[in-house]
């Protein structure tokens, strides 16, 4: 099966398991793995953060960190198809009790125009106990539902200069900064600059088994485990685990271009597929979303996987697909002739 689901699907290389096998432990609730040390202080470096923290998932990554920003009542802004809100299976309200507002962007991003205007100063003759108060802006780069888009540094930093200047906090959620820096020859520091916290994940895309970090100031990150604990995220011997992440942000950032090139490859090659609608233009790394006019989006993928290539419907006519280690250039060319065959009548 050549599975297109998403990048957390690849398998850990040998060289990874090697590492893992290797790894020197101790028990992360008491502070005591060295390889967890190691690895968050590897992050907090890549990132120019003073600390970080490691967690089992991006959704408890994003979501500690919109609990040790927040208290209960407050609001925080996000693009509307932002994985904090969509894809986080309603955890703003369930652990935090936070009110989410939604700024519609353009494949994901929008503008410093538009975070004004979701905070604009209330008039005098508005008591200030009504609205909820906006404390936190959250960001996605690169954004997931878009298609895997890349927030420009410069639009990052219009938009996280408006913000403090509205007394905001900044969250990024980075699940694929990787691939945003790899893309824009941007160093993940440099966009993380913006922020006063950072989520990265080390499954997606890096080939990972297991696990995310937080970053941001060694205060924040502090309060972050104390949510991490109170989530359910205290490890015991998790070395086993951060050996794996800790070897994959040391050698796979740099493959990450490969995965863009089989991506574009994949969307040129559905391009003029009758039956295939595809923004070429959406496509900036290794994520591929594109239209089924053909048939709907279910059958199209069931009658892919029939034939051997994995993918999901993400509504009735959308599907993603999703490159990443495990897959080959060969891969790519057979799924190509899979969907193909799929759309023909």
């Amino acid at each position: 099966m050549i599975d297109l689901r998403s990048d957390t699907i690849s398998r850990p290389t040998p060289a990874m398991r090697i590492a893992m096998a290797e790894a020197e432990v101790g028990d992360d609730v008491y502070s005591d793995d060295p390889t967890v040390k190691a690895l968050e202080a590897r992050v907090a470096e890549i990132l120019g953060k003073e600390d970080a923290v490691y967690v089992p998932t991006g959704t408890m990554s994003n979501q500690i960190a919109l609990r040790a920003h927040t208290e209960p009542g407050d609001a925080v802004l996000c693009e509307a198809g932002a994985h904090v809100y969509s894809v986080e299976g309603a955890s703003t309200a369930a652990l935090s009790g936070i009110t989410v507002r939604h700024l519609q962007g353009e494949r994901g991003i929008f503008t410093a125009a538009q975070v004004a205007a979701a905070v604009y100063p209330r008039h005098p003759f508005m008591p200030k106990s009504v609205p909820p108060p906006v404390k936190l802006l959250c960001l996605e780069n690169t954004h997931n539902l878009a298609g895997g888009t890349v927030w420009p540094l410069a639009a990052v930093a219009e938009v996280a200069t408006t913000a403090r200047e509205h007394g905001l906090a900044l969250h990024l959620d980075g699940a694929r900064l990787w691939h945003a820096a790899v893309v824009t020859g941007v160093p993940e520091s440099d966009f993380a600059a913006h922020f006063d916290s950072v989520s990265v994940c080390f499954s997606k895309g890096l080939g990972a088994p297991v696990g995310s970090a937080l970053a941001g100031t060694s205060d924040f990150v502090a309060r972050a485990r104390r949510f991490k604990q109170m989530f359910g995220g205290g490890f015991r011997q998790a070395g086993i685990i951060a050996a794996g992440a800790l070897y994959a942000v040391d050698n796979h950032r740099e493959r990450l271009a490969e995965d863009h090139t089989k991506a574009r490859t994949f969307a040129e090659g559905i391009a003029n597929t009758a039956g295939i609608e595809v923004d070429l233009e959406s496509v900036e790394t290794n994520i591929v979303r594109f239209g089924v006019t053909a048939l709907a989006a279910a059958d199209f993928t069931e009658r892919c996987h029939a034939a051997g290539v994995h993918m999901v419907p993400g509504g009735p006519d959308q599907v993603r697909a999703v490159m990443h280690l495990d897959i080959s250039t060969d891969d790519v060319e057979t799924a190509l002739d899979v969907v193909r065959g799929a759309v023909s009548p």
